[in-house]
């Protein structure tokens, strides 16, 4: 929080204190309006829950202050601690100056050629491409990202595991036209 960013996880360490940082349930919210409509939250109470969340988004150190807490003092707390001070140490012993760039893109330079080459040297290039390709060795890995989903699935609705059967599809796709090469 010291570098002006809350963390995701915010919230678990929270957890093991016991707290909420953010709410938690209706109860942690003591809200009223004028208008006649009977619902709490009621469509006035609601926009300011979107405004306040889409205030929340552009600055998140707005739910501390909400808490009472405000950005400058949370963050002289911070510093004060042990990894505060280590942080802030190692944050001022390494300036980095700026350069400007008058392009983002990589300045062209011409390199003399002292031969011209042949037209057929010019489109085939003067070395030759092997004959054979070499297929790589299998990688321990197959099928990593459908392993994330597990053996079951909520769209599996067969007996067999999901895993073994994409680990099956991987192999056959892989392997397919290995006799053309």
């Amino acid at each position: 929080m010291l570098l002006n960013e809350v963390p995701e996880n915010i919230e678990d360490t929270f957890k093991q204190l016991g707290l909420n940082l953010l709410p938690h349930s209706s109860k942690d919210f003591q809200t009223k309006c004028s208008c006649p409509d009977y619902a709490n939250p009621c469509k006035h109470i609601a926009g300011v829950y979107y405004l306040v969340a889409s205030q929340l988004d552009n600055n998140p150190f707005l739910l501390f202050e909400l808490r009472g807490l405000s950005k400058e003092e949370l963050q002289n707390k911070l510093a004060k601690s042990n990894l505060g001070k280590a942080l802030s140490q190692e944050l001022n012993t390494q300036e980095v100056s700026l350069e400007s760039s008058t392009s983002f893109y990589t300045k062209l330079e011409k390199q003399s050629v002292d031969e011209k080459p042949s037209v057929r040297e010019f489109w085939l290039g003067t070395k030759r491409l092997p004959q054979t390709i070499e297929v790589p060795s299998s990688s321990g890995v197959s099928a990593i990202l459908v392993k994330k989903q597990g053996d079951f699935p909520a769209f599996w609705h067969k007996d067999n595991s999901f895993i073994e059967t994409m680990e099956e599809l991987y192999q056959r796709v892989k392997t397919k036209n290995q006799s053309l090469l």
